[in-house]
């Protein structure tokens, strides 16, 4: 098995991110691991926690291109850095929009570099999105910036815990606009992504999956709404002609229970906390983020910056451990 390079992207700076990616190099890894972000930052950070850190610098012209080549496993307690200079001086706990500039570079950063081969994926801390949108930067979240930079068609985000997954058919929309938004088309694109990147990244052939009704009781046959017979059934119903294994629509407030998900690879919900607060329950703090339809493999952490958590040493780094787990995992068995 290869040695992957990994890019890690260290998110809000006055947030728990350089925490995590402080914390997550003090053990041994079987990939190359390079974050980006402000060297000092990371120094201070390692300080703070009053842990042991060698920062690596990491040239980009010893490396462009040979992500799938054979890399330099990570030794613990060093952190190669993609240096990125911080747009202000950062206070733990603070957000400072002079630096949402920062914080966009590294994604760019480490998104182009997967982009041409130099990393064979991107593990992506939490930001702060109000912030950057408040420095004039067009951001409603990683999710649909990624899918902007690398002219995606349509990314889906998909959470994972365990066995559990569950993926969105829309994701950062007001409740108001959501119905407008599940067209006939959007929901099977969604589903063709989903069942695409389930056999591609996870080797899972022939995907069973469970699609959800948008209203209660899956609209009671139209009592309750006419969106499952007008929109969800007819696609549900194209797709299975083409071989797909789907069942539903089925009501969320019963798809989640175990004798149901014991014969599904995947729920596919209607919108963000229709399906995300119950793999949150189950696994919060070691859930991961995947952002599927993509020309690049990335993964992310299921929580937010936990400002007041920054350089107290208390900040649970299981999400973004789970994060760097699931992005080696199939970066080692892509193909190259």
């Amino acid at each position: 098995m290869r040695v992957p390079r990994i890019i890690i992207t260290s998110g809000e700076p006055a947030g728990i991110g350089p925490d995590a990616c402080v914390m997550l190099a003090q053990s041994a890894w079987p990939a190359e691991l390079v974050v980006a972000g402000d060297a000092e930052l990371l120094a201070s950070t390692a300080a703070a926690l009053h842990l042991p850190l060698s920062l690596l610098p990491y040239t980009p012209a010893r490396s462009a291109g040979t992500a799938h080549a054979a890399g330099v496993a990570h030794t613990a307690g060093t952190l190669r850095v993609l240096h990125v200079p911080a747009g202000a001086p950062v206070v733990a706990g603070t957000l400072d929009s002079r630096n949402a500039a920062y914080v966009i570079e590294t994604l760019n950063r480490a998104c182009d570099g997967c982009m041409s081969g130099e990393f064979a994926a991107m593990v992506t801390a939490s930001v702060q999105k109000s912030t950057i949108m408040d420095a004039g930067f067009a951001f409603t979240g990683h999710t649909e910036y990624l899918a902007e930079r690398t002219h995606a068609a349509l990314p889906v985000m998909m959470l994972l815990s365990g066995e559990l997954r569950v993926a969105l058919v829309t994701t950062h929309l007001a409740l108001s606009d959501v119905p407008r938004a599940i067209t006939r088309q959007r929901l099977l694109d969604t589903l063709r992504v989903v069942h695409g990147d389930l056999e591609r990244h996870f080797g899972l052939r022939e995907p069973r999956i469970t699609v959800l009704g948008l209203n209660p009781h899956a609209g009671e046959s139209g009592h309750l709404g006419r969106e499952e017979i007008e929109v969800i059934e007819p696609v549900l119903e194209t797709l299975r002609a083409q071989g797909y294994q789907l069942r539903g629509p089925v009501p969320a407030d019963t798809a989640f229970a175990p004798q149901f998900l014991s014969s599904a690879d995947v729920i596919v919900a209607m919108y963000h906390d229709q399906g995300l607060p119950v793999i949150k329950h189950v696994g919060f703090g070691n859930a991961v983020n995947v952002t599927l339809g993509l020309p690049i493999l990335r993964t992310s952490v299921d929580h937010g910056t936990a400002l007041s958590l920054a350089r107290t040493g208390k900040a649970d780094v299981g999400s973004l451990r789970a994060a760097l787990s699931l992005a080696i995992t199939l970066a080692s068995h892509a193909s190259p």
